[in-house]
């Protein structure tokens, strides 16, 4: 039996709906990252999540996650990630998407001339969680291009953070 125009129509409200929270759980996750909101940034990913980032490799766990990126970036006393060209798929309960990263901080004072940045890819998976709503579950980060100021230690391409 096929679906008709009422059931299609739904399905596809069903489907910008998803995309929709998803850009959404994307936009208040990192601008708690700005912030340094580790609690809310956090919240945006599953138990289970991996981080996968060139430099690191990957990273297992949602607390792990945390704690990684929050040594990583503790030392920046500001910073902006900008999630460039967002793309999302749903099927059902999962969902796949992509992006750019565009990363912009500053390393020394509370104002540079020549702050630190670096762009790259993001390929991202999700899953609806049992409450409502979308959990990051794997987040794939390439290091494109670097520019600025030294970048930090963990952060450009082929360093790593201890």
């Amino acid at each position: 039996m096929t679906a008709g125009p009422y059931e299609d129509l739904l399905r596809r409200l069903r489907v910008l709906e998803d995309k929709e929270a998803l850009r959404r759980l994307m936009i208040r996750g990192w601008r708690a990252l700005d912030r340094k909101d580790w609690r809310a940034w956090i919240e945006c990913w599953a138990e289970d999540a991996v981080l996968e980032f060139e430099p690191w490799g990957e990273v297992h766990g949602r607390e792990a996650v945390r704690a990684k990126v929050e040594q990583a970036e503790a030392h920046f006393p500001s910073m902006q990630h900008h999630i460039l060209n967002m793309d999302f798929h749903v099927e059902g309960d999962r969902a796949t998407g992509v992006g750019y990263m565009w990363f912009v901080a500053v390393t020394g004072g509370e104002r540079s001339t020549s702050p630190s940045s670096m762009g790259g890819p993001y390929d991202w998976d999700f899953r609806r969680a049992p409450e409502g709503g979308w959990l990051l579950t794997r987040q794939r980060l390439g290091v494109w291009w670097t520019d600025g100021e030294e970048t930090p230690p963990g952060l450009g391409q082929g360093g790593s953070a201890q």
